[in-house]
């Protein structure tokens, strides 16, 4: 079965609508959106810190090397100070010496600290960020694993991995900098401006005198920053999206020969990911030449106002080199400023556009007292079942009833449109009904887990889906544990074992990305055989024999039939020469069950399904 179904060209206008115009709103609505934005960036942080919990001592360590790092920065100052103090206020000449290589061991000594802590931060705090980096892009993709088709059909796949990869690129950083940046930039800016006020607090006055312009000044392109960097995010999906589509089609591609127009649709994603990304650089450019002029400005003011106040005598010669070094130490913070604030857009960006994602709830789930499918029989209820894709949308079945018996086999036939591939995706619950209900066994399909429906239910699908990797890996999917002989049994079974025994490498073989390297009957043969594999009592199978010669064909339905037997089986026909043998034929319209019956007795009532076996024998 083709979950990439009919229905979903049928709306798609229809979901494209829905999700891209945007209600009007009305006045209370627009007044309460910074309420609203303040409740989600606050739970934005907090979901941030959050992930820091499971490496709280990693995290202590970094910190303390950070504070270590800040500390000995500081002390350094502090030490020339005292040296040059001694050198000018001690005669004896031999006492200046032996204190001046006192303090310069002890200063090697706290170099020393210093580079063991910046080592530390450097390895071990890439370590930690690089771990809940991989925390999130695990949670992303197991989140996305849990989202229904539904949620699929919205959503294409590029922007989805653009999501998991390029968004959560730069959270490692973002999490090992951001500590101990801010940390070490705090102690430094603040450490410096209590030894400066604490030796002149005028000049201190002056360099305290530009850091509110340098605030402002940050605040404002740092917005610009982010919102750059959101609109770069936004626009390097879309050249995953347009990167993951034509690679996917590159047969199609290639046999129409439209290489150029594809590369020319690439290119335009691509002029605007540079566009986006130029707006980013031209507001980090502003912001660092406005960070490093503050640092620079700091200096010149010390220079020119210091060397003043020395010839006033307000100020020794000892004292202006503890200042200058101490503004060699102001810089730093500055400069990891700048750092950080790179780091948080870019980040922090990634990590807003990670939650939104994660935020989406999965509209199929297992109720609170959902129990065990259990043993199945394979008996299946459809009560009075209404189902659309969308809720302003036409409904696909209205008000369908029916019943199968335990081991029967059904078929679905009539024409597109009108239900039958949408009627199968409901028995595992790949979409919930609108009303009504579906019972296996007599218990409610709601009322069960998700895995226990899954694993009896069986979907071989019309549109064949391989996993990269060998023949083994494919089969083995069907029942991760299985053994080699269960393996080899099961492709025998499913008339798959001759032709996997002549690949070069047998069961071992790669079959290449979707199974490239095989026939279309090949292919079939393994999902009928993964389909045996994993043993489901309830089998529904898309009849996907219209597009296989007549050997393949012949192949498959011998392996259907084995497939078949014993388990309830419902089959989506196009031809309707392979179903003649059915139990129950079933002819859908879109009113909903035309007639049911069986292959004789519904040609000798000359019905629809007469009409429709009329029709097939005329072409």
């Amino acid at each position: 079965m083709n979950f990439q179904f009919p229905w979903a060209r049928t709306h798609a206008d229809a979901r494209r609508s829905h999700h891209l115009e945007k209600p009007p709103q009305n006045p209370a609505a627009q007044a309460s959106r910074p309420d609203r934005r303040g409740r989600q960036s606050f739970v934005t942080a907090r979901k941030f810190l959050s992930y820091y919990r499971p490496h709280l001592p990693l995290l202590a360590a970094d910190i303390a090397c950070a504070v270590l790092v800040a500390v000995t920065a500081l002390a350094l100052p502090l030490c020339a100070n005292y040296a040059t103090r001694s050198l000018l206020d001690v005669a004896d000449m031999s006492q200046v010496i032996w204190k001046i290589y006192i303090m310069g061991a002890l200063m090697l000594g706290m170099l020393a600290v210093q580079a063991l802590a910046i080592f530390f931060v450097d390895y071990q705090g890439h370590v930690m960020g690089t771990r809940i980096e991989a925390t999130v892009r695990r949670e992303l993709f197991e989140h996305c694993q849990k989202l229904s088709f539904s949620f699929y059909d919205r959503h294409r796949t590029g922007q989805l991995m653009s999501r998991i990869t390029n968004d959560s690129l730069w959270l490692g950083e973002l999490f090992h900098h951001g500590p101990e940046d801010l940390v070490i930039a705090l102690l430094k800016f603040g450490g410096a401006m209590l030894v400066l006020a604490f030796i002149d607090p005028l000049l201190t006055v002056f360099i305290a005198g530009l850091t509110p312009f340098a605030v402002v000044y940050a605040l404002y392109f740092s917005r610009r920053i982010k919102l750059a960097s959101q609109r770069a995010k936004e626009q390097i999906a879309s050249v995953n999206e347009r990167v993951e589509d034509s690679l996917a089609g590159i047969r199609v591609v290639q046999s129409f020969a439209n290489e150029e127009l594809e590369a020319v649709r690439f290119g335009e994603e691509n002029v605007r990911f540079v566009e986006s990304r130029k707006d980013g650089y031209r507001g980090e450019a502003y912001f660092s030449v406005g960070m490093t002029t503050f640092a620079q400005l700091v200096t010149v003011t010390v220079i020119v106002v210091g060397a003043l106040r020395v010839l006033s005598a307000k100020l020794g010669i000892a004292d202006l080199l503890t200042f200058l070094l101490c503004v060699g130490v102001l810089v730093d913070p500055v400069q990891r400023l700048a750092n950080f604030v790179r780091l948080w857009q870019d980040g922090y960006t990634g990590f807003t556009r990670t939650m939104e994602l994660l935020a989406i709830a999965a509209d199929i789930e297992d109720s609170s007292d959902a129990v065990d499918l259990g043993h199945v029989a394979g008996a299946i209820s459809f009560r009075d079942v209404c189902f659309r894709y969308e809720d302003d949308g036409p409904h696909v079945l209205n008000n369908l009833s029916l019943d199968i018996e335990p081991g029967e086999f059904v078929a679905l036939v009539g024409p597109s449109g009108v239900g039958k591939s949408t009627l199968c995706a409901l028995v595992p619950r790949f979409y919930d009904t609108t009303s009504g209900a579906i019972l296996i066994d007599g218990k409610a399909t709601r009322d069960v887990t998700l895995a226990s429906l899954r694993r009896s239910v069986g979907v071989v699908q019309q549109d064949v889906y391989l996993f990269a990797g060998t023949v083994a890996d494919n089969l083995r999917y069907g029942r991760p544990d299985a053994s080699d002989e269960e393996i080899v049994a099961a492709a025998q079974a499913a008339n798959a074992h001759d032709f996997i025994s002549c690949l070069p490498n047998g069961y071992q073989t790669d079959i290449g990305q979707r199974g490239v390297k095989l026939s279309g009957g090949q292919k079939q043969r393994l999902t009928i055989a993964r389909a045996f594999l994993k043993n489901p009592q309830i089998l529904i199978f898309d009849e996907a024999t219209s597009a296989l010669d007549n050997e393949s064909e012949r192949a498959v339905q011998q392996a259907l039939g084995k497939l078949a037997r014993g388990r309830t089986t419902i089959v989506i026909a196009h031809r309707l020469s392979t179903v003649r043998n059915a139990d129950r034929i079933v002819v859908l319209t879109e009113e909903g069950i035309g007639e049911e019956g069986g292959h004789d007795e519904l040609i000798a009532a000359d019905g629809l399904y007469a009409a429709l076996h009329k029709v097939q024998a005329s072409i």
